[in-house]
């Protein structure tokens, strides 16, 4: 595995089924270990690696219940193992010794020694190897006696959210990074196990370590001193140099070396202090006790990889903790919007006396589901919603959605229409929907409303599928789309679509020279005796615009925001174009189990905001199940778009689609196209799409602040890479390719594209054509 940079991944889900147990014991072996898991669950996970100059290395695991253990392979002196479990508990064990450990608990463990760890459900674990050589020079030949679960104490609890942030960050950590906090993170670890821990060896006597930590103590407080000498740092601790110096080598160290690694570690964290940007490097280097500005920079760079400008340089160019687009960190706490926090067996009628969805009045459906302000949510996804129709798998569904882009035109998109004007309806006093994202509910960030429109999606749902259990794939068939007719007298027999040329679209900063940034909105007609083409009937320059409350928005940055249009000036656009129709819905998603409420923009594995237009009638959508019920969500129509939505949005249209949901149940002799599914799968009569993110699941890998960082850190070479691992592992599982069959088919026969750098997670598709593989495939599999 290169380490040269950031670290390596291994994600089973882009292996063959064949080969993932295989491939989960050869990355395991890096870190000296071996894995015993129960049943076939070795078959999932995932795990980080990456190493720095000294030898640490850092390692993040994601994986099932199993049991982790010494591989044996290890020379010694063996290293020193740190596990910072952040999800599960378990039992850590050795020679009949037992001791338990829960979320958040340290484990430190002899890579030399025989031990077993095991965790007993779903894991997410920071795994830490420490060589032996770093370990000596702050334990000497000391060895805590096996097995040890780390306390409260302070040096602990600082170990813990140093691996914590690492382990967060992980993703875009590179060698730099954690080199510049290897010797603080080193420290606190070796701090707490002399202070909690009962050391083996004997090769210092208890009278001999209280006195070196004296020592180093004395040290500590006289760092600044260019002059230091061991006969100041003895004569400070009451002791004779003789005596000092042995103290040293018990260490298996020298004085000397001590203090420069300890000047370095202090030097290291002033240049990583923001505050301190004005200081110079020499002045800091001078401060701690160099008296050459390049003696320090050579030795800086042998310990940490990287010179003091570099260091500097990298950390002011680390992006910001919050980013514009995306959930603030306080969101994450549960939502206070009761309507979403109701228990799920309410009837979905409210106060107001809608009907319920009835079953279909007609043989084409089995059930409606009408969009209204009862059926919706907006913005967000949440595996707390309570659904609005339970159905059993085969069930067909007439399920009526609501562009977000109605009030770009309020007149030909809502007037007239009871569930859009139910959706829609916002006065000064109240918004029907108040919700309308995964943000804070007190606005508390930008002041917008509810929800701070940190996602935009009107999607109607969540639709529970009887029967539905994590590890099943749910199939969605998409039988017809049609759009919905304007209910204004006046636009009989038209529908209407928009097109945003927004701020998060691709162009927003790149306009021509002599051009200002701006965004326009394109209003386009469909005739529904022609309903297989739009025409776009004008255009206007976005102004800034005051929503009921009193908000003004300089922006389009809020969904719903209703467009006053005597403050727009209406223009021609597209004359002569024709759009044909690409009608999908843009969002067809599953409830993720990772988080409770989720921004409706980033698509995931859950399917979600995916926005590829090949996901229309005659296709089927193949999505992993991740809670109980699936909890299908539809909304974003799109009458048209092209791969890319280069400018943010596609042609937005409410829609009404019938589709039939079949459950796939895991474990079952069943099709083989959602044999080892982890992500969204499109099919269609021609076409296998298999579709992939930067991050495949980006609230699991990211950390806390993933709903904000999924927008700063996504690339289209992410997304390639594992478009190409999915289809790859599809090649294989699906149609039994050899690794080189399928990298073969996948260069002459394949077509990778960008599905869309809209969305923040961003998207790119493998289509691979069905005839390939013979005339019998030209037909839907059953």
């Amino acid at each position: 595995m290169d380490k040269a940079q950031g670290p390596d991944h291994l994600d089973l889900s882009t292996l063959p089924e064949a080969s993932r147990a295989e491939g989960w014991g050869s990355w395991l072996a890096e870190l000296g270990l071996t894995a015993m898991a129960d049943g076939n669950v070795a078959l999932t996970g995932m795990l980080g690696l990456i190493q720095v100059a000294s030898g640490v290395r850092l390692g993040r695991l994601v994986a099932p219940a199993q049991e982790i253990r010494p591989s044996g392979t290890r020379t010694r002196p063996a290293p020193l193992l740190v596990v910072l479990t952040l999800r599960s508990r378990g039992v850590l064990s050795r020679d009949g010794h037992v001791q338990y450990f829960a979320q958040n608990d340290l484990a430190v463990l002899d890579q030399g020694s025989e031990w077993r760890l095991r965790w007993s459900g779903d894991a997410k674990a920071i795994i830490l190897e420490i060589p032996d050589d770093a370990i000596s020079a702050r334990l000497g030949r000391q060895r805590p006696r096996q097995p040890l679960v780390l306390g409260s104490s302070i040096a602990a609890d600082m170990a813990r959210s140093m691996l914590s942030v690492l382990g967060a960050q992980f993703d875009t950590l590179t060698q730099p990074d954690l080199a510049a906090s290897e010797g603080a993170l080193l420290d606190q670890i070796c701090s707490a196990i002399t202070s909690e821990a009962d050391l083996d060896d004997g090769t210092m006597t208890p009278v001999q370590v209280a006195h070196y930590r004296r020592v180093a103590a004395a040290i500590d407080s006289r760092l600044n001193m260019p002059d230091l000498s061991l006969s100041d740092v003895a004569g400070t601790a009451g002791l004779s140099p003789r005596y000092v110096q042995r103290l040293f080598e018990l260490q298996g160290d020298s004085f000397s070396r001590y203090v420069r690694q300890k000047r370095l570690e202090r030097s290291r964290a002033a240049l990583l202090d923001m505050s301190q940007n004005a200081v110079s490097i020499a002045q800091i280097a001078h401060r701690w006790g160099f008296a050459s500005a390049s003696h320090f920079s050579r030795s800086f760079r042998d310990a940490f990889g990287l010179s003091p400008r570099e260091l500097r340089e990298d950390n002011r160019l680390a992006p910001l903790p919050y980013a514009f687009r995306g959930s603030p960190g306080n969101a994450a706490r549960p939502p206070t919007d009761t309507r979403i926090r109701q228990p799920a067996q309410r009837s979905v009628a409210d106060e107001t006396g809608l009907p319920e969805p009835a079953p279909g009045s007609d043989n084409t459906a089995d059930f409606v589901l009408p969009a209204r302000a009862d059926t919706v949510h907006w913005g967000h996804i949440s595996r707390s919603n309570p659904p609005v129709l339970f159905v059993p798998s085969g069930s067909v569904v007439r399920v009526e959605t609501l562009t977000q882009h109605g009030g770009d035109d309020f007149a030909r998109f809502i007037e007239g229409d009871p569930g859009a004007e139910s959706v829609f309806r916002w006065t000064r006093d109240t918004k029907a929907v108040d919700r309308r994202g995964a943000g804070p509910m007190d606005a508390s960030v930008f002041g917008r409303g509810a929800g701070e429109g940190f996602g935009v999606h009107i999607c109607t749902g969540p639709i529970h599928v009887t029967g539905a259990e994590p590890g099943d794939v749910l199939e969605v068939e998409i039988i017809e789309i049609a759009p919905r007719p304007s209910a204004n007298p006046l636009y009989k027999g038209k529908a209407f679509g928009s097109n945003a040329s927004a701020w998060w679209g691709y162009q927003y900063n790149d306009p021509l020279q002599g051009t200002k940034r701006h965004e326009t909105v394109t209003i386009f007609e469909v005739d529904l005796d022609r309903p297989d083409e739009a025409r776009a009937l004008y255009q206007y320059a976005w102004t800034p615009q005051t929503d009921p409350f009193g908000v003004e928005h300089p922006t389009m940055d809020y969904p719903g925001i209703p467009v006053d249009h005597t403050t727009v000036e209406h223009r021609d656009a597209l004359k002569r174009i024709v759009v044909p129709a690409r009608p999908h819905f843009g969002f067809v998603g599953v409830a993720p189990r990772e988080a409770d409420i989720v921004d409706s923009i980033p698509p995931g594995y859950f399917g979600g905001n995916i926005d590829n237009w090949r996901a229309g009638p005659g296709a089927r959508v193949y999505l992993p199940v991740a809670v109980e019920g699936a909890l299908l969500s539809i909304g974003d129509g799109h009458f048209s778009q092209g791969d890319g939505e280069i400018n943010g949005t596609g042609l937005e249209m409410s829609l009404t689609g019938t589709v039939r949901v079949v459950l796939h149940k895991a474990g079952t002799d069943t099709v083989p196209q959602v044999r080892g599914l982890a992500g969204p799968i499109i099919e269609t009569p021609e076409e296998w799409v298999i579709q992939s993110f930067s991050f495949e699941n980006h609230l699991r890998d990211l950390g806390r602040s993933a709903q904000t960082d999924v927008y700063t850190r996504s690339s289209v070479d992410h997304a390639l890479r594992n478009a190409f691992r999915q289809g790859r592992r599809f090649l294989m599982d699906v149609y039994s390719l050899t690794e080189d069959d399928a990298h073969a088919l996948l260069s002459v026969a394949a077509d990778f594209s960008v599905t869309q750098v809209a969305d923040g997670n961003f998207g790119v598709h493998v289509t691979i054509r069905r005839s390939l593989f013979g005339p019998s495939e030209t037909l839907m599999t059953s």
